[in-house]
């Protein structure tokens, strides 16, 4: 049976048996059974190539080959990009927000594997970022590719995208309320039973297909020692503060890193520059290789020896200031050496390199208060970090403790978490209004947010709004030539435009209302002497935003539109505001 008879065959069962929201369900199911298993897949990835490089690279000198293994990694990345894939491969969560906001849902096949392929390729040879972006990447694929195949609408290949995006985080990281709150806080435009059900369905599928793969062990692997005590709540406050600044420094370094690299003309030269600064990091520092996972469950029994293994501080950790000193120095260079393999031309996500910070920092924290005499759990300090530290950098606090509680079982500690979370997340707002997820499609106000009114006209685009019954006049004709298209319009604006279709200006029905039975002026008024130039202008790039601001502050009617000077039509303020409600009507239907 071939493909398009096997989809319409289910069109029709679902018209005849699977009414309302039904066959929605069953498709979250679906989409949940597919990103759990691409995410067993890219973990095995990256587990056999990590085996199959440990096992080569063995002997007095193996230390070393971390230097060249993730520029290694990155290269294929490239290679694969550049040559076999032959289509640009997304940072996970950002092009997912923008095929949302701007490509109406629409993510390109090619993503159901290429993530996968390329992430795999990076984290396995040591790139220092994690896999969460590139599940979320290949689960929004998942769903967005299901709705087109069923011809679904805009809504519903939305929801099935947030739902690919909630269980691609639950698989993952085994969370699923997390995956909920994640595809909530960040990925989905309103809340409403109509998507809650679904997404329920899609993360408890992935995480039931995670768990059947990868076991059931939790990722981070934290044992409560030492409950908490109220009278330790300052230090928890103190310790979101740390966190949201360090946050505000990751993502101002993230952008600007970035943007250097943006300079850099060629994949090659970013290659060679970026992976070279990343090998030299990683050759200092061993702890910076790959996620980090093996060094976070460390830190979350209180250890922190291990960071110096291998390393050329050994002897540091006797020193509780070298310690000190050593330790700002691995969470500084983390957030270089995560934005170098993005930026040399690795695929990865934020989350892994986040926690790896946040642990590092509320275990530095904790052995500072303890060094100064006041007893606190540095365990719990490292796990509290994590949480403040993901509320800062994602801008989701919610999702930061849901996630954090889970992946560790550390509900004991969850007013600390909440704590924590809520003040990072306000310190890192006062100084970045964006995450790094948002912030480059905030620049080009293509972001969603959960402002309803401001995605509706996100969503709206001038060129699908444009009227063009307006009968052109030339500037050299003569009122007798007006007055004989007024006849023929049933408009009462008229633009003027040259042979070359720019606009010159508009005569107005009400301007010319007093002369135009005039006959003696007919044929010595010239539409030149008539027109006035127009103050305000619509291009069909702007945003709806500034159409809406344009009609708002200028109170006209009718504005022109046009595209690279030349004359298009108009857009009515009553045609705006109609297209807006419909809209606004259908996104709001439950």
């Amino acid at each position: 049976m071939s493909g398009s008879r096997f989809v319409q065959r289910v069109n029709s069962f679902k018209i005849r048996y699977l009414s309302g929201h039904r066959f929605l369900y069953i498709l979250s199911a679906f989409v949940g059974l597919a990103v759990g298993l691409a995410a067993v897949i890219i973990k095995n990835l990256v587990h056999f190539i990590r085996e199959a490089l440990q096992n080569g690279f063995q002997g007095d000198y193996s230390q070393y080959y971390i230097f060249i293994l993730p520029v290694v990694g990155i290269a294929l990345t490239v290679v694969y990009i550049k040559y076999i894939n032959k289509h640009p491969v997304g940072h996970g969560i950002p092009g997912v927000l923008f095929s949302i906001s701007k490509n109406n849902g629409i993510i390109r096949s090619h993503n159901l594997y290429s993530s996968i392929i390329t992430s795999a390729l990076t984290v396995g040879f040591g790139g220092s970022v994690g896999l969460e972006g590139p599940t979320v990447a290949t689960g929004g694929a998942v769903g967005s590719n299901i709705g087109r195949v069923f011809k679904l609408n805009y809504k519903e290949i939305t929801l099935l995208i947030s739902c690919a995006s909630a269980g691609a985080l639950s698989a993952i990281f085994k969370a699923p309320i997390a995956g909920i709150v994640f595809a909530l806080e960040v990925i989905m435009l309103d809340l409403t039973m109509w998507a809650v059900i679904p997404l329920m369905i899609a993360s408890a599928t992935a995480a039931v297909t995670s768990y059947l793969f990868l076991g059931q062990n939790v990722l981070y692997s934290f044992q409560l020692t030492e409950p908490f005590k109220m009278g330790e709540i300052h230090y928890y406050l103190i310790l979101g503060v740390i966190v949201g600044l360090l946050s505000v420094y990751f993502t101002k370094s993230y952008i600007r890193i970035s943007d250097f690299f943006e300079k850099i003309k060629g994949p090659w030269k970013r290659l060679l520059l970026g992976g070279g600064i990343l090998g030299v990091i990683i050759l200092i520092f061993p702890p910076l290789y790959g996620e980090g996972y093996e060094v976070v469950n460390q830190e979350l029994r209180g250890e922190y020896y291990h960071l110096f293994e291998n390393s050329f501080f050994e002897g540091w950790h006797q020193s509780f200031g070298l310690l000190v000193l050593y330790m700002l120095l691995i969470i500084g260079f983390k957030v270089v050496a995560t934005t170098v393999t993005f930026s040399a031309g690795g695929i990865g996500g934020i989350f892994a390199p986040t926690l790896f910070i946040g642990a590092n920092a509320g275990l530095l924290f904790g052995l500072v208060l303890n060094q100064l005499g006041i007893d606190v759990s540095v365990s719990n300090m490292t796990l509290v970090g994590m949480a403040g530290m993901i509320a800062g950098v994602v801008h989701a606090p919610l999702t930061a403790i849901f996630l954090i509680a889970e992946i560790t079982g550390g509900y004991e500690l969850f007013l600390p978490l909440m704590l924590a979370a809520t003040i990072s997340y306000g310190t890192t707002r006062y100084f970045v209004k964006n995450s790094v997820y948002t912030v480059q499609l905030a620049k080009r106000g293509e972001l969603m947010t959960h402002h309803k009114d401001r995605n509706i006209l996100l969503m709206m685009k001038v060129s699908e709004l444009i009227e063009t019954n307006f009968k052109t006049v030339r500037a050299d004709d003569t009122l007798r030539d007006l007055v004989h298209v007024i006849t023929t319009s049933s408009r009462n604006i008229y633009p003027v435009v040259d042979d070359q279709h720019n606009l010159k200006g508009i005569v107005k029905l009400d301007d010319i209302r007093h002369i135009m039975f005039n006959q003696e002026m007919y044929d010595t008024t010239k539409i030149s002497d008539l027109m006035i130039t127009p103050e305000w202008t619509i291009e069909t790039t702007d945003q709806m935003e500034e159409v809406a601001r344009q009609f708002s502050e200028s109170g006209r009617y009718n504005i022109p539109v046009l595209q690279n000077g030349k004359y298009l039509g108009f857009v009515s303020r009553a045609r705006v505001f109609s297209s807006y409600r419909e809209m606004l009507k259908h996104f709001s239907d439950d």
